[in-house]
């Protein structure tokens, strides 16, 4: 049922869209609130925290909607950092009353790294199903791309993040099987890409104090190597002993300060030199934050090494900043359009 009503809300959602009454921001109402339903029924938890998830949707809903729609560099901020924050707030939802706990939330980045692999096989499944349907479709004539998409691949997609959540939390086997198994295996590959990638720059001579572009597609690399490195840590076991996994994980954790310290040497600079703007005071909020967390991660993962640590510790490093990140986005969110009107 709430599968089916995320895909009609998404379908209502995007015809308001399509005539320009809402954001497009507004879409992602169409999943996230049914999943913290779905996790709210499963959790049970107390009053007072059903109380605060609803007034958490609620609240950046209308305050969503309050905002014009333009395309100022604040409006469209709020627009990128809301979704970070309502993940944040199903990760509440998913945590139940034990949201303070370090394990409760490893086990919602856990489902976080199993529900993209399902996700990713049922998406492949319904593109599958996509190309074949259009095919079908010119054979007889009829161009269908339009009505389709607005039909059944977006509310389709709707679907499936329910699915594959439900799967997830119902300890299907197939994504607890792979996700171990796909971080062993892309750590080391991603951290021999992102060598190779650095080594190329410096040869090349990309400055990113200077070259803006270049600067956002560091950003970009850091995010992704950050995704990389926690989906990889917390598939980590916990009485695990240190081996050749773990030394990659550490590299590739030292590898991502690397970059995040060069990429917020490189914006604190164009901060200094060419004034505050909100996309620079953005990034360069994310960067500090992310640099101190990994400095924290690394930290723990060199005292595991030296056997001064466990795994566990290494993990709630990773866990106990979940919180900051959704501070951070919630302000971007609600203070950006209002501080730079």
């Amino acid at each position: 049922l709430l599968a089916i009503f995320a895909g009609m809300t998404t379908r209502v959602l995007l015809y308001l869209v399509e005539e320009q009454t809402i954001a497009p921001a507004n879409l992602v109402f169409g999943v996230l609130p049914f999943l913290a339903a779905l996790f709210l029924y499963r959790s049970r938890p107390e009053r007072r925290v059903t109380i605060a998830l609803i007034l958490c949707f609620l609240i950046p809903a209308i305050y969503l909607n309050v905002l014009p729609l333009e395309e100022r560099d604040s409006i469209l901020l709020s627009y990128l950092h809301l979704p970070f924050f309502l993940w944040v707030v199903v990760g509440l939802a998913f945590t139940g009353g034990a949201y303070r706990e370090s394990f409760a939330r490893l086990a919602y980045l856990k489902f976080n790294g199993e529900f993209a692999i399902l996700y990713a096989i049922l998406a492949l499944s319904g593109g599958l199903l996509t190309a074949l349907t259009m095919a079908l479709f010119q054979f007889v004539g009829l161009e269908i791309e339009e009505f389709y998409f607005s039909n059944v691949v977006l509310p389709g997609a709707a679907f499936l993040s329910l699915l594959a959540s439900w799967l997830v939390t119902g300890k299907l086997k197939l994504s607890q099987a792979l996700a171990p198994l796909i971080a062993r295996i892309f750590s080391p590959l991603v951290l021999v890409t992102l060598l190779a990638y650095l080594i190329t720059v410096v040869l090349v001579g990309k400055n990113p104090f200077l070259d803006r572009g270049f600067l956002l597609v560091f950003n970009g690399i850091l995010l992704c190597v950050l995704a990389i490195t926690i989906f990889s840590i917390t598939e980590l076991h916990g009485e695990q002993k240190k081996n050749l996994s773990a030394c990659i994980n550490t590299a590739l954790i030292a590898l991502a300060l690397i970059i995040d310290s060069i990429a917020f040497a490189a914006i604190a600079f164009r901060l200094s030199s060419y004034g505050i703007t909100p996309n620079r005071l953005a990034v360069m909020g994310v960067n500090l934050i992310i640099w101190i967390n990994l400095a924290s991660v690394l930290l723990a993962s060199v005292r595991f090494l030296w056997g001064k640590k466990r795994v566990t510790d290494i993990q709630k490093a990773v866990t106990e900043y979940l919180p900051i990140y959704g501070l951070w986005a919630a302000f971007v969110t609600f203070a950006f359009p209002i501080l730079f009107r």
